[in-house]
């Protein structure tokens, strides 16, 4: 992450702090208040400059735009244009360009925390920070791989290296005992090794370049029980390698998952097929050299170069079916991601990705999210609310829930679609509910036809109260939304007013 300012926030002379160390606002113009800034949002104009593209932002290019009418800020990795919003700034135009051209998010917090900014500036982002490049070989210490930028807590995560006469085998002790497969990914790119190890919310990275060439395919163990996870690689010629490597950038760093940045690989596309009348399910295989299993709940960004500028989304995966586990096994491993994906004929990014032949390249990020797996832990009953595509994190939820937690009575899935064309694997979900009898599915259509029997409208208090029905007046609920950001935003503000917990609650955002 960028270096922030050390100042304190808001400056003494501020208008944003006030004697009794509460704060006050900055008298707005008229036609500035907070529901002109929200209009003005949804006005369809374009705020960022940029036609609706996203982008990746160097540290170089973000300290440009450093002026009133040019000003980008960055907040946890996402980089904003906050010149449109300036005028609409309860602090006042001057407290925005305390963090004018650079990473604001300490400076954010220390006010703001509270503030849903992700709402608030959504039509102003411009895209996310740019992993910094790897720096070349030799700025660095041409000697064995050593502990210098790891905590000397210790707790904190470490590992070693051995090697016999064809294998190498690096070991990270985690020091955690709720790691498995999910928990680390590997990528060998030349002579760059990478190892990413996601502990809670923080990241271990081993990342050398080795100083012997090793062979694509490498193998990834894990010790649950002790946290240990071994990376077994396979030498290319049986010579004894005197050290592992040399370091690379934020070798051997364990740092907040949010200040790392998105490390891609490409992955091809193996098979796209048509779903409903405007959704794909799209396959990609990773490279044989990425170790990558993305956790339930998670997404990942897919990137693609559209008009010479890299456009980034983000997808959550799915699997191929709602019935995976009863196939054959094409190849261990994992090695294939799958996405359901609507294709927006007008859209920017949807068509580019349409218009992939078989065997082209898609860059793939490292997976993100907050979703944690062990809410699912000892649940009774599990509820999902979903609205069109907002139904791709439901997919692995939903089996893994099923397959997994025992103490599981009842999962019931109601999703809302304008049409009965627009319900994406509708007859999946009906054998599963036949199949399974803790599973029940219910189809709410905005747009149904005269011979629709089934229910239809929006989400409301109504449909819902009928809908969250719990198997016993104590039992564990979840109740998952996800949606287009209206039907999640009405969702959980129904969800509060229905006496539902935060606890209880987990909305996909990404």
């Amino acid at each position: 992450m960028l270096n922030v300012p050390s100042q304190s926030f808001p400056g003494p002379s501020s208008q944003q702090r006030v004697a009794s160390g509460g704060r006050s606002k900055v008298p707005l113009k008229q036609g500035r208040s907070l529901m002109d800034w929200i209009r003005l949002t949804k006005s369809g104009k374009d705020l960022t400059g940029l036609k609706g593209r996203l982008i990746e932002v160097t540290e170089e290019e973000l300290k440009k735009h450093n002026k009133k009418d040019d000003c980008w800020i960055c907040i946890r990795g996402f980089v904003y244009n906050v010149s449109p919003y300036m005028e609409y700034h309860p602090g006042g135009e001057d407290e925005l360009m305390r963090a004018a051209g650079s990473d604001g998010t300490d400076l954010f917090d220390q006010v703001h925390r509270w503030v849903n900014y992700e709402s608030m500036l959504k039509e102003c982002l411009v895209g996310r920070m740019a992993m910094k490049p790897a720096l070349p070989k030799g700025m660095l210490p041409q000697s064995q791989v050593t502990d210098t930028l790891a905590k000397e807590d210790p707790s904190s995560p470490s590992y070693d290296w051995f090697q016999t006469d064809s294998l190498v085998t690096i070991v990270i002790y985690t020091k955690q005992k709720d790691i498995n497969l999910d928990s680390v990914i590997v990528d060998h790119r030349d002579d760059s090794f990478r190892a990413e190890t996601v502990t809670k919310d923080y990241s271990y990275l081993v990342h050398v370049a080795l100083s012997h060439e090793i062979q694509e395919d490498f193998s990834v163990l894990v010790v649950e029980n002790v946290g240990k996870i071994e990376i077994v690689l396979k030498k290319k010629e049986n010579t004894s390698w005197k050290c592992l490597g040399h370091p690379q950038e934020n070798h051997n760093s364990f740092i907040p998952k949010k200040d790392t940045g998105l490390f891609y690989r490409k992955c091809q596309l193996v098979s796209k097929e048509d779903v409903t009348h405007d959704t794909k399910l799209f396959c990609l295989m990773l490279p044989p050299s990425t170790h990558l299993q993305v956790p339930v709940g998670q997404h990942v960004y897919l990137k693609l170069p559209i008009t010479g500028t890299e456009i980034v989304k983000p997808y959550t995966p799915v699997s191929d079916s709602l019935f995976s586990e009863f196939k054959e096994p094409v190849l261990p491993n994992n090695i294939y991601i799958y996405f359901l994906i609507k294709i927006y004929p007008a859209g920017f990014f949807t068509p580019e990705l349409d218009q992939l032949q078989i065997g082209d390249y898609v860059s793939v990020s490292n997976p993100e999210g907050n979703f944690i797996i062990s809410q699912l832990q000892e649940l009774e009953d599990l509820f999902l609310l979903a609205a069109g595509t907002g139904f791709t994190p439901m997919v692995k939820v939903l089996n893994y829930a099923l397959t997994n937690i025992p103490s599981l009575r009842k999962v019931k899935l109601m999703f809302f679609n304008k049409t009965e064309d627009d319900i994406i694997w509708r007859s999946q979900l009906e054998k599963l509910a036949f199949k399974d009898k803790r599973f029940e599915v219910e189809f709410v259509l905005s747009v149904p036809t005269s011979e629709w029997s089934g229910k239809q409208g929006y989400i409301s208090p109504a449909l819902l109260s009928e809908f969250l029905k719990r198997s016993s007046d104590t039992s564990k609920v979840l109740i998952c939304l996800c949606g287009p950001t209206p039907f999640t935003e009405q969702g959980m503000k129904m969800l509060h007013d229905l006496n539902f917990s935060k606890d209880e609650i987990h909305s996909f955002t990404a």
